[in-house]
């Protein structure tokens, strides 16, 4: 009797030694577990856990680039483990949902846009999953901004890109596409509009992400829109780019298109106001890079961009135009303006007119 006392006590010792041993070993190797979870659900966790080890500690794919992955409001912890591995996130989604139950990070998955990569280890990925900003930042470029003012916003942007890095990359973007000069830079192509993405995203990352999205917006029907204009695709991003600093309301872009378009038709000087803030640069006074209003002095800046001295469309464009700016060129209104100006008002809208007496008598008194 004593002696199966003691076998006993033996076992008993033997099996406890061995739960704390995984439990230690469980802890060791992926931390501790969720207060919620005690006992021999504890203890069933942690074993597995260790028997899955390998599928957890090493990523599916060391070699592997990013990818967008969406976490959906309510979904469950088993539809977000199966989609990962459809995705070949993970190796493992049985042990993937086994360590999110450990940790109690299943109960903390947030929604969201995520960037995951299969050269993250498991969980890796499933604490990334708990806060969608930190995998990813949403940066916007707004519409009517020259390239510098994009490289102005990149220190508060979350992105770790130096204004300098970016302007060189936009100045010799690459890869160049084919309606872009050779010697010319991504001005006018880094569509505006709002981008997730990766924080770790380079100078080039992003102006290719940029103009990879302005090229997009070039359609088959744009393109088609600018040559009935009797433009290039380059000509009509220039041209879109001074609509977008004129007009400040969508509804008057096509008439704006339209007085440009019939002086260019015309052999008439455009004397657009944006391209001689575009020649002037930085106003350090005014601390803007649109100086406003001009003087005489400004209006006889000696520049290419200078449409008040010279004829036809600047050499490159002045500012990245809305899809709004774009559409305006391709298909402008229809009518016999050659004139616009502000109205006195304040209302932003403009006035237009056919002869230049009709714009003097729309001067503000």
């Amino acid at each position: 009797m004593r002696r199966l006392l003691l076998l006993f006590l033996l076992i008993v010792l033997l099996l406890v030694g061995s739960a704390i041993y995984i439990l230690h070993q469980a802890r060791a190797a992926f931390g501790a577990p969720a207060p919620s979870l005690w006992g021999v659900a504890r203890l069933r966790y942690a074993a597995r856990l260790l028997l899955v080890r390998d599928a957890l500690l090493s990523p599916a794919d060391p070699y592997a680039a990013d990818a967008e992955f969406r976490v959906y409001t309510g979904e469950s912890v088993s539809s977000i483990a199966a989609r990962l591995h459809e995705a070949s996130l993970i190796r493992d989604p049985a042990a993937f949902q086994t360590y999110l139950v450990y940790s109690g990070i299943d109960r903390a998955l947030q929604p969201g846009d995520y960037f995951l990569s299969a050269s993250m280890t498991p969980i890796e990925i499933a604490k990334t999953l708990q806060n969608p900003a930190a995998s990813s930042i949403l940066f916007v470029v707004l519409s009517g901004w020259r390239m510098e003012e994009i490289a102005e916003s990149l220190p508060a942007s979350g992105l770790d890109i130096a204004p300098d890095a970016f302007l060189a990359a936009a100045r010799s973007p690459s890869p160049r596409p084919d309606f872009l000069p050779d010697s010319a830079s991504a001005e006018g192509f880094l569509a505006p509009g709002e981008y997730r993405l990766r924080r770790e995203t380079t100078a080039s990352e992003l102006v290719a992400k940029l103009m990879g999205a302005a090229a997009r917006r070039l359609t088959p029907e744009l393109r088609e829109g600018f040559a009935a204009q009797g433009l290039s695709v380059y000509e009509g991003v220039i041209l879109a780019s001074i609509v977008q600093r004129e007009a400040l309301l969508d509804e008057e872009r096509p008439l704006i298109a339209s007085v440009f378009l019939n002086r260019l038709a015309a052999g008439m000087k455009l004397e657009s106001d944006p391209t001689v803030q575009y020649a002037l640069g930085y106003d350090e006074a005014a601390q803007t890079w649109w100086k406003a209003p001009l003087s005489l002095d400004d209006l006889s800046t000696e520049s290419p961009f200078n449409t008040y001295l010279h004829k036809g469309l600047p050499p490159a464009p002045i500012s990245n135009p809305s899809e709004e700016s774009l559409r305006s060129v391709a298909f402008p209104a229809q009518t016999a303006y050659y004139y616009f100006r502000a109205r006195c008002d304040g209302s932003g809208r403009h006035a237009f007119a056919e002869t230049f007496e009709e714009h003097l008598e729309n001067a503000c008194p």
